[in-house]
């Protein structure tokens, strides 16, 4: 078992991990891993898998002893990626392409389970789970969950053109190497696949996207107290209002994942 890492190696861990399986995946040419472009080209899914699994593994050996309070650590926020990443493996599998929670809910109340809905509850009871195991007070671990679930989805939503998710979350996830490793984690699995996904020949796909998502909110949560989080939370939530805003307007995708 790999002991407790720093930056560096958590960041090196997550980039190597995520690099070897991205490669072998690659091997695989699964057709249902496979999507088109906005251009046309034919890019795969598997940065998704490859970086979830990094970024858990590192995240478990993250040292993260700048966070605050006594549950800190990797072991909550890499089972929230999992979660995240196996739900948002599901939607790049058996999507839907229906936009907005209200569109899902609606289905829902019908009686129909869409991928959206398994995201929704899935991503959002795991966020849960893993702020009440990373806080002590129960309004903290409230508050950590929706920053973890709220994170995952804020880099789903701006997963929109190639590398745009991978930017996005070594941006977010800068300012956390300060309090700790933890950040390290979905940086170095994001750092690991960049090239592929700007050059469009791969994509995170709601697997990464999510995964990754709820990495960098694990990193916010454990390293941030009430303050930190009721602001992070709220900024968040308005986020995702007025995203729904936009998807109930907008007209429905033709494909899943990014719309690069």
């Amino acid at each position: 078992m790999i002991g407790k890492l720093g930056r560096a190696g958590t960041f090196a861990v997550a980039a190597g991990v995520s690099r070897a399986l991205y490669a072998g995946l690659r091997r695989r040419d699964d057709e249902r891993w496979r999507r088109e472009n906005h251009a046309g080209r034919s890019v795969d899914l598997y940065a998704g898998p490859a970086t979830a699994v990094g970024t858990a593994l590192a995240a478990v050996s993250a040292a993260s002893s700048g966070a605050p309070g006594p549950k800190a650590g990797g072991g909550p926020v890499a089972f929230a990626v999992l979660a995240a990443g196996a739900c948002g493996a599901y939607d790049d599998v058996r999507g839907d392409h229906r936009r907005g929670f209200r569109a899902h809910l609606d289905a829902l109340r019908h009686g129909e389970l869409t991928s959206g809905a398994v995201k929704l509850f899935g991503i959002g009871a795991a966020g849960l789970v893993a702020g009440a195991l990373l806080k002590e007070r129960p309004v903290d671990k409230v508050l950590a969950g929706v920053v973890i679930a709220g994170t995952a989805h804020l880099v789903n939503l701006v997963d929109v053109a190639p590398g745009r998710a991978a930017l996005t979350v070594l941006g977010l996830g800068a300012p956390g190497l300060l309090r700790g490793s933890l950040a390290a984690a979905p940086m170095g699995a994001a750092a690991a696949v960049l090239t592929e996904d700007l050059g469009e020949r791969t994509m995170l796909g709601d697997t990464g996207a999510h995964a990754l998502g709820a990495a960098v909110g694990g990193a916010i949560a454990a390293g941030n107290g009430r303050f930190g989080l009721v602001v992070h939370a709220a900024g968040l939530i308005a986020v995702a209002a007025c995203a729904e805003l936009k998807a109930e307007e907008a007209p429905r995708p033709e494909a899943s994942g990014e719309a690069q």
